[in-house]
């Protein structure tokens, strides 16, 4: 299957990107992925229990109706969605060719210009009770979820040692009756502004050399850790309500097996100010390249500018083919 314009990822970014492109007719196809990085459809979107803090919902929408929402936009202006993940691709040539999982021997799909919308993946520990209290106050995104009623005059944890548990710690400190830092070492591994910060913080304790082993609650909502000291092994409890993982993210580039440049962590770079890669026809989207902000509104702003740009570079390309048709090149 040709197409003009063929977007790899379903979370905001994705979803914006086709709705612009399939408004100036240029008839994308989305594969949104098939548990693609262990996450359904939608992205870390779905993971969200509430989102209150985008725009146009002043009660609040969970992430998976605003997924749902996005989805229906993009179909409604003629989007085709496949429910397929994408493992392979090459970019050596145009047209760009993509092979889906489970074909990775038989005829790729191809496209004109590509947008790569694939998120990132949120570190996890692993954790005794993290499946079952995931979103039940466990959560990686303080800034997305530190604000819930279930969080509000109660003690947190954040677990982590660089720049963001810092951050999100401070951050949460707005919230929460007081926030502990669990971190695995005997130092931060953050900058020593950031790190002087949380150290200073009144509202926050630094808890040295310290493994979250155990997620515990009551059957439905988080109530308590269980610790371990690293260097004496000792266990103990501690009462919490919140326990926010900081400890990065994983960008979903594998599949692109180092044909796009990436930083040193393995997002997209991308030229300042645009949504272009270092191969002309591919764009990038969202957490993929983004890894400051990591919000759905940003993400959905980045897929807009990826459809724009698309959309302008299939509009040179086709009066590049032309002048070559007609003998001015």
């Amino acid at each position: 299957m040709h197409s003009k314009v063929i977007i790899v990822g379903s979370g905001p970014a994705g979803h914006t990107a086709a709705i612009y492109a399939a408004r100036a007719n240029l008839e994308p196809v989305l594969f949104e992925g098939m548990l693609a990085g262990g996450v359904a459809p939608g992205g870390q979107l779905t993971t969200t229990t509430e989102v209150e803090n985008f725009p146009g919902f002043p009660a609040g929408i969970t992430g998976i109706e605003l997924t749902d929402k996005l989805r229906e936009q993009s179909e409604r202006f003629g989007t085709e969605i496949i429910t397929e993940t994408i493992t392979r691709v090459d970019l050596s040539s145009r047209p760009f060719k993509l092979w889906r999982e489970g074909a990775e021997t038989e005829e790729p799909d191809t496209c004109d210009a590509l947008i790569i919308a694939t998120g990132a993946t949120a570190k996890r520990l692993g954790i005794a009770g993290e499946d079952k209290y995931w979103q039940r106050g466990m959560s990686a995104c303080a800034v997305c979820d530190g604000a819930a009623p279930i969080f509000r005059n109660k003690p947190l944890v954040v677990i982590g040692g660089g720049d963001s548990a810092c951050e999100e710690a401070t951050f949460l400190t707005k919230y929460a009756s007081h926030v502990y830092i669990a971190v695995r070492r005997d130092a931060f591994r953050a900058s020593q502004i950031m790190a002087r910060r949380a150290e200073n913080h009144p509202k926050i304790t630094v808890m040295w050399n310290t493994h979250v082993i155990e997620a515990k609650g009551d059957g439905s909502v988080l109530t308590h850790v269980v610790l371990q000291d690293a260097n004496t092994k000792e266990i103990r409890s501690l009462d919490t309500s919140g326990l926010f993982y900081a400890i990065g993210h994983t960008p979903n580039t594998a599949f692109l097996d180092g044909q796009l440049n990436t930083d040193e962590t393995g997002y997209l770079v991308v030229k300042p100010g645009t949504s272009l890669t270092n191969v002309a026809g591919v764009f990038a989207a969202g957490d993929v390249h983004d890894k400051t902000y990591r919000q759905a509104i940003t993400a959905a702003g980045s897929g807009c500018m990826a459809a724009l740009d698309t959309e302008k570079y299939l509009e040179n390309l086709a009066a590049e083919e032309h002048e070559r048709a007609s003998g001015k090149l």
